[in-house]
């Protein structure tokens, strides 16, 4: 069984995406991050830099007690590894899935993440902020619409893998960042065909019950969660 630690997040949904596409038996324990879960002593134990998601293996292969994993890039390699599926045997599809899975985890993922955050939560407006991720978010869909165009397929090939399940709920917000695929065609044919995946939409509804009443961040913690101030 593996329990996935969970809030309703592009990285969270990469992993419930991963489990519904692989048939792997989970079951979530939420982090509710309006009120701090994950500053506690004992998520921090699992997930020492207070992000979600993280796993714990409760069956590990070849091993007698529980494994935890967080990073959500780590995660998907590690899930593909223990089942076997969504990530290339031969060495070159490896590497390839590799490659865009890191570019997500180190580029897409980050730059959507400052871009929405100055689109969607800032209090104010900070038109130099706005530019320059406006401008990176751009320049990265940029990037993944010619990979696309170059493979015709997934992000890393020809085969659906575990890149593609990293891609896709980030640019899932497209919409909330005030941005159209209509100016990446090749990302807008490959999020329809993904969007079609009836495994993929059970990954994204996964742990809709646990968080439908919502909870408001009050100042303090809004300032804790969005690294104003000193922070932890």
């Amino acid at each position: 069984m593996i329990e996935v630690l969970f809030a309703p997040t592009p990285n969270c949904w990469k992993i419930t995406i991963f489990l519904e596409e692989c048939g792997l038996p989970y079951r979530l324990t939420p982090v509710r991050l309006s009120q701090g879960d994950q500053y506690r002593p004992e998520f921090l134990e699992i997930s020492p830099n207070n992000r979600v998601p993280a796993i714990i293996d409760h069956a590990p292969i070849g091993a007698a007690a529980p494994l935890s994993v967080f990073e959500s890039g780590a995660i998907l390699i590690y899930l593909a590894e223990k089942t076997g599926r969504f990530l290339p045997k031969d060495l070159a599809g490896r590497i390839a899935t590799l490659e865009w899975v890191m570019w997500q985890m180190a580029g897409l993922g980050p730059m959507l993440g400052q871009h929405g955050h100055f689109v969607i939560y800032a209090q104010d407006e900070v038109p130099y902020a706005l530019d320059r991720f406006r401008g990176e978010a751009k320049r990265l869909y940029g990037v993944l619409d010619r990979q696309l165009a170059r493979t015709g397929a997934f992000v890393a090939g020809e085969d659906y893998t575990i890149a593609d399940m990293a891609c896709f709920p980030w640019v899932m917000t497209h919409k909330a960042q005030k941005l159209t695929l209509d100016d990446w065609p090749h990302v807008k044919d490959w999020f329809a065909r993904l969007r079609a995946r009836d495994a993929l939409q059970r990954g994204l509804a996964a742990g809709k019950a646990l968080f439908a009443s919502g909870g408001s961040m009050d100042p303090e913690m809004r300032k804790k969660f969005f690294g104003i101030g000193a922070g932890q």
